[in-house]
């Protein structure tokens, strides 16, 4: 109750949630992308379940922050670098994103159509939660490591980590159906993937890449594509008219 009446307390709050949501901007792209091929309803389970997902892992490391601090203690060096566990998973989440949008680009480019002429096969809803998982393990760890280091009160980090889940699942739907209603955008959306992933690839070997530069290029990117989509919309309403 102490903490009701604590200003500290609310300070932390509100820029640990601030963080966090700035934080799942990324988390947010990888669910739009990877639910994409989805049909609506599976699709919007999946982003459900994946969210569910991230929420409990993140309370599941936040009870064990002695164990977490750990992964960030070296396990072994490499040509003079020290490497965590924290590096490695890092690493991994990285790489096992961009090889994931490279594979979707090389489908959108060459692979959209069967031979037959037939529709391109829609993702299985398991396949989709078992990649989500995975990017739930690296952006949780990420998350937590961060909200550690910003409150020093659990009740706090688990209240600002419960509030941005809820922001991401409001946001998430809608980014979903833009990209569905606008197939330009899933390319932008794959490109911010191997964005991230050499970010997260970065992180792991102690390169950092400043988030805000990332965002910004994010922000801009997607401030052109909103232009281009209105210009098409502008565009088809015209020739209606003619």
């Amino acid at each position: 109750m102490d903490l009701l009446f604590d200003p500290a307390a609310w300070a932390s709050l509100i820029t640990l949630t601030a963080l966090e949501v700035v934080l799942g901007v990324d988390n947010i792209v990888v669910l739009s992308i990877l639910t994409h091929a989805l049909p609506q309803r599976e699709a919007q389970r999946a982003r459900a379940v994946g969210l569910g997902l991230a929420l409990a892992l993140r309370l599941v490391l936040l009870s064990a922050i002695s164990w977490i601090t750990h992964l960030t203690y070296p396990v072994f060096s490499a040509a003079g670098q020290d490497f965590s566990w924290r590096d490695l998973i890092l690493i991994g989440g990285g790489l096992f994103l961009m090889v994931k949008a490279i594979q979707e680009i090389h489908a959108e480019i060459e692979g959209t159509e069967a031979p037959s002429g037939a529709a391109r096969p829609k993702a299985s809803f398991g396949a989709v939660i078992s990649q989500i998982a995975i990017m739930d393990l690296v952006f949780s760890l990420d998350s937590i490591i961060t909200a550690v280091g910003l409150a020093r009160h659990i009740e706090v980090m688990v209240a600002a980590i419960c509030i941005s889940i809820g922001i991401m699942y409001v946001a998430a739907g809608p980014v979903g159906a833009f990209i569905k209603r606008h197939p330009t955008t899933k390319m932008l959306g794959l490109c911010f993937l191997i964005l991230i992933g050499v970010a997260l690839v970065a992180d792991g070997f102690h390169f950092d890449i400043p988030r805000g530069y990332i965002y910004f290029a994010m922000a801009f990117a997607g401030l052109v594509e909103a232009f281009n989509v209105r210009a098409k919309g502008a565009s088809r309403r015209r020739s209606r008219k003619k």
